[in-house]
């Protein structure tokens, strides 16, 4: 024989006002356990769309945009044909240059005429040894996003080594349009490889004087920043 079914009533406390519900017991109990189911399944769906429509950067931390500043340092050699070496070894000199740099980016923007020098140099031995070693020339302070390289143009070169009568003079510029080429014309941009040092990646040109023989190399060092 069935048993009578019996009348289940949700608990007085609760909210919500419901309907009695008359069901056999196996049949409750099944129910019941259906809806057990379908709560613990809805569980991991909700956390699934928090995460998906959570707004970066404010329930699961922002990711940094990585930038870059510039770091440009200079050095000055000579050619092993340089009229220095065969005549002024170990004399004393100086140098001075001209570097006409653009640096812009939405974040930091440069525009100007570098002019550093060099008063005390010493004549080496050969072109294995520097006449200026390499030196800081400028720096950026700000992170910005990547817009290309710096634009650095070496366009003047002066100097002069040696006293009295062995006294060699230094003085290149660029070629101008309408203007005669200089007899000691400096040429910028010669681009060179690529390489690492102890500062990191850079990109290397020069400016190379004719008759004096003369480099002027310029690294850029593109240094990895957060923005």
């Amino acid at each position: 024989m069935l048993s009578r079914p019996r009348v289940l009533h949700w608990d007085p406390g609760a909210t919500d006002l419901v309907a009695p519900v008359i069901a056999h017991p196996e049949t409750l109990q099944g129910g019941f356990s259906f809806m057990r189911f379908r709560i613990v399944c809805r569980v991991p769906v909700l956390v699934l769309l928090a995460a998906g429509f959570a707004p970066a950067g404010t329930a699961f931390g922002a990711v940094a945009e990585l930038g870059v500043r510039h770091r440009i340092d200079v050095a000055v050699t000579a050619e092993p044909d340089a009229p220095i070496f065969s005549r002024l070894k170990s004399a004393k000199g100086e140098l001075s240059f001209t570097v006409r740099l653009s640096a812009n980016s939405k974040e930091s923007k440069f525009f100007g005429m570098l002019r550093p020098s060099f008063p005390d140099i010493t004549v080496p031995d050969g072109a294995g040894k520097p006449l200026v070693q390499q030196t800081k020339l400028w720096e950026e302070d700000v992170c910005h996003q990547r817009r290309g390289l710096p634009k650095v143009t070496v366009t003047q070169l002066r100097g002069h080594f040696g006293e009295g009568e062995g006294r060699i003079e230094i003085s290149a510029i660029n070629r101008h349009i309408g203007v005669l080429v200089p007899p000691d014309e400096l040429t910028p941009g010669i681009k060179l490889d690529q390489g690492s040092d102890s500062f990191g990646l850079f990109y290397a040109f020069r400016a190379q004087t004719r008759n004096s023989r003369l480099n002027v190399d310029l690294k850029i060092y593109p240094i990895d920043c957060f923005l």
